[in-house]
């Protein structure tokens, strides 16, 4: 699976590397600060994943048909309910 990591998440590269993913950030593909359709359709073209905490380019890349991950902060939320309740169990 290869990502394209949207510019908050650019310092994330290294840890998906780590992991086995291959990927580019919106920044080292000419897109920073790029319009949000400019980004999904790299995605699309590039066929990656995008990565992403914004809900337009999420949104967009729905209505393209482009893999996507939105991490909204009910994501967060819900990831850190999890480990909290699995690592200090009541």
């Amino acid at each position: 699976m290869k990502l394209l990591l949207d510019e908050m998440y650019a310092g994330l590269k290294e840890y998906f590397e780590t992991l086995g993913y291959s990927v580019i950030t919106v920044q080292e593909a000419g897109l920073k600060s790029a319009k949000d359709r400019d980004v999904v359709d790299y995605a699309k073209k590039n066929n990656l994943m995008l990565i992403t905490q914004d809900q337009k380019p999420a949104e967009l890349a729905e209505l393209l048909g482009v893999k996507y991950i939105f991490i909204s902060n009910l994501l967060i939320a819900q990831l850190v309910d999890q480990k909290i309740k699995s690592t200090y169990k009541q």
